[in-house]
């Protein structure tokens, strides 16, 4: 097998496993509960106990991933979240 036929072989491995990337949500001192948790139920399209469980992993914890997927739909996602006041990264 050629060099170009392994690469090509990867990349196709790569597409077909699908990739993911994570939205991380960073604890802060400034925005409320409520603040948080309705913007996951609105940005990330999560329901009131999923928002709330990752507002308090956020709180204790530091971070919690609050979505996973691929890039092109987590970048609207996350420019939404910084928008309203939250501290987000892709990783």
């Amino acid at each position: 097998m050629s060099t170009i036929e392994k690469v090509q072989e990867e990349v196709l491995v790569a597409e077909a496993v699908g990739v993911n990337n994570e939205i991380v949500l960073h604890n802060d001192d400034v925005n409320t509960f409520d603040h948080v948790i309705d913007t996951l139920i609105r940005v990330c399209k999560h329901d009131e106990l999923q928002a709330e469980q990752c507002a308090l992993l956020v709180h204790y914890k530091g971070k919690c991933t609050v979505k996973t997927g691929p890039i092109d739909q987590l970048k609207p996602q996350c420019s939404a979240l910084l928008d309203a006041g939250l501290s987000a990264e892709i990783i």
